[in-house]
């Protein structure tokens, strides 16, 4: 059962409180490049992101979040480090939230300037601790980013805030390693009911960062634990977005796309399935519909998961059946597979 957390509102996203795990992704492009970033957030939109997060090195950057988030179809984030102007600024950019850790703005007081601009704005904050970049003194404490150390970092963090009398607050603790994040966030889901944003950092390239990510975030959502979540892939930022709703999709948790069902192939393979599952699942990835369709090879298994999908085919020699919704359409030559099918799933 999912764990029921503070709601807070990242522009029109609802995050806990029992709201469905949101998508959010981070820009790769420069920020003051307003052009580029918007581009690629369009790309973000169609992929299905909710809520995008751009990096804001200097104040040309916090400037340019103006423009921005005057063309951007979703909310927008401030992601911020060391200088408490630049967060000042962004919310004056009109950010729908921050990314921040208090505990590295510097004096109270600039700590306190931010909060009071927050909370005038009702603009909420993510405290974001890293494996990476934990405080000095924790790891002398500690040795190393352990799961205890980055929680005392996150609980260190609230507090500077919640003494502030704000409590707009979520949280995010990540490491690179699964099996400590996994750790960190459920002594964080018990010592906290701020909503928690999940993800593993510097997962890594498409491949290797969607085995880790799928691993680790498929873990806590399936336990109950996280209210938004980002994959975090060194690549196209679009695929985070693509795997985060598979991820989702495999526990039954949201639906967005289709449900694509391929076999692996064997020996009893007697078509050429692989360009066939992989030319059809890409010219349906825009599709954002709740159905399933399946590419099966073999008469084994082949007709038994085409017939139970909403749309299927199940390879023979030279050749496939096409089913539509349990029932057989026609055969079709191996090179007419994929338009086939594609055609019917895309008629009216």
């Amino acid at each position: 059962m999912k764990k029921l957390t503070r709601q807070i509102m990242i522009g029109n996203v609802p995050i806990g409180g029992g709201a469905p795990c949101s998508v959010q992704s981070m820009c790769s492009t420069d920020t003051r490049n307003v052009a580029a970033t918007l581009e690629q957030i369009g790309r973000l939109a169609e992929a299905g992101c909710e809520i995008v997060r751009c990096a804001v090195p200097d104040m040309d950057a916090a400037q340019a979040l103006a423009a921005i988030k005057a063309g951007s179809p979703m909310p927008l984030i401030a992601d911020i480090h060391f200088d408490y102007k630049l967060a000042l600024q962004a919310l004056e950019s009109g950010v729908d939230g921050l990314r921040l850790n208090p505990g590295n703005i510097g004096e109270r007081w600039k700590v306190a300037e931010v909060v009071k601009a927050a909370a005038e704005r009702q603009i909420p904050i993510r405290i974001g601790v890293n494996g990476g970049s934990l405080e000095k003194e924790l790891l002398v404490k500690y040795g190393h980013p352990t799961p205890e150390a980055m929680v005392e970092s996150a609980l260190g963090h609230v507090r500077i805030l919640e003494d502030l009398d704000y409590r707009e607050i979520k949280i995010s603790i990540k490491v690179s390693d699964v099996l400590r994040t996994l750790e960190a966030y459920r002594l964080l889901s018990d010592a906290v009911d701020y909503p928690l944003h999940i993800g593993v950092t510097e997962a890594g390239t498409v491949f290797s960062g969607t085995i880790k990510s799928s691993v680790g975030l498929g873990i806590l959502l399936h336990q109950g634990i996280g209210d938004t979540m980002r994959v975090s892939l060194t690549g196209d930022p679009v695929h985070e977005v693509r795997v985060a709703y598979d991820i989702l999709k495999s526990l039954g948790i949201r639906q967005r796309g289709i449900n694509f069902v391929s076999c692996p192939t064997c020996g009893r393979c007697q078509i050429d399935l692989i360009p066939v599952a992989e030319e059809v699942e890409r010219r349906l990835a825009f599709l954002d519909k709740n159905i399933t369709v399946a590419v099966m090879g073999c008469s084994v298994n082949g007709p038994g998961e085409a017939r139970e999908a909403d749309f299927g085919i199940a390879g023979g020699r030279g050749e496939g059946l096409l089913f539509k919704h349990g029932e057989i359409l026609r055969k079709v030559p191996q090179d007419k597979l994929a338009d086939a099918l594609i055609e019917e799933v895309l008629k009216p």
